[in-house]
């Protein structure tokens, strides 16, 4: 049997896996290699992007990025996420403030340290994805819509320094080539930019008790439910466009099964949000996006799947 001072140190383990969302970060992971592999160089073949040193760097860079960030917003919403999620809170509690800052800091000097091993402008972009997390989770989550729009891109940030690892240098005839490849990555990226926008609004509804006695400034709270759930729903249908773009203008290959089910989906989900009130019901609206969110990384496969094994084809005007 394992003696009690194993146990606490195990306990201590699956806490900080807890503060770090541990569980996250392999579909983050596995959602930047497909980015890559299927939307950002499918004309390269997944083996080429496999076996790219540099873009396993910039992973594992975005991973451990991701990972501090998880931390430092941890430790500045302890109080607040007491109230809205108490017995994750009572577990993440097992390791002190003093380790999730000792490890926040450890984190933050890999990732400058991995981002160097690439180049200086890899080392500026995560530096400055570094502050701005720190920054969000310090000051501007506190504010109405800002803090939605900053969380929001601050999800899509790491997906960026791929695009520039593959992107950067092109000349402005090669940029010219590329312009219709560069619109499907746009499409993409709105559409997945406003189903987390609309999430992160979605979490306001959910945690409206511990966001008013923390003192956060979120629009529920500033200008009541309904006007929050008229933004959500504003923005939600916004990602018909995004959808509309990737289907009917370009070719996302059997992708678009995935876009049309979508569509169905946040129909339903419009509808169930006219009708909640409890938290609980927000609750499963925010685990419907986060379903949506996680099945379109798998899907992308669906693309094209023949880019796995010869990597010939790219996104073209259909």
């Amino acid at each position: 049997m394992l003696s009690r001072k194993n146990k606490l140190l195990i306990m201590k383990i699956v806490s900080l896996f807890s503060v770090v969302r541990g569980y996250n970060i392999p579909i983050i992971i596995l959602a930047q290699y497909l980015s890559a592999i299927f939307i950002l160089a499918p004309e390269k073949g997944a083996l080429y992007i496999l076996l790219d040193f540099d873009l396993f760097l910039l992973v594992f860079a975005s991973s451990l990025a991701i990972a501090s960030g998880y931390i430092i917003n941890n430790f500045y919403d302890s109080q607040k996420d007491l109230i809205n999620r108490p017995n994750k809170t009572m577990l993440d509690r097992l390791v002190s403030q003093k380790t999730k800052l000792t490890a926040y800091f450890i984190l933050n000097f890999a990732v400058a340290l991995t981002a160097l091993l690439v180049s200086w402008r890899a080392f500026l972009f995560f530096s400055s994805y570094i502050f701005l997390i720190w920054f969000y989770s310090h000051k501007i989550k506190k504010y109405p819509l800002i803090g939605n729009l900053t969380a929001a891109l601050m999800a899509v940030i790491p997906f960026f320094a791929i695009l520039l690892h593959y992107y950067n240098g092109l000349t402005f005839e090669e940029i010219e080539n590329y312009k219709g490849h560069f619109a499907v990555i746009f499409a993409h990226a709105s559409f997945l930019f406003l189903l987390l926008l609309v999430r992160e609004m979605i979490k306001d509804l959910e945690n409206i008790k511990g966001d008013l006695a923390s003192g956060y400034r979120t629009i529920p709270i500033l200008y009541g439910e309904e006007l929050s759930k008229k933004i959500i729903t504003a923005l939600t249908i916004l990602t018909v466009f995004p959808i509309y773009i990737l289907i009917d203008i370009y070719d996302v290959g059997y992708m678009d099964i995935y876009f049309y089910s979508c569509l169905i989906v946040l129909i339903f989900f419009l509808l169930y949000l006219s009708k909640s009130e409890k938290k609980e019901q927000y609750l499963l609206l925010h685990n419907i996006l986060k379903f949506i969110i996680v099945a379109g990384v798998f899907c992308i496969v669906l693309i094209d799947p023949s880019v796995l094994w010869n990597g010939k084809r790219m996104l073209m005007l259909a």
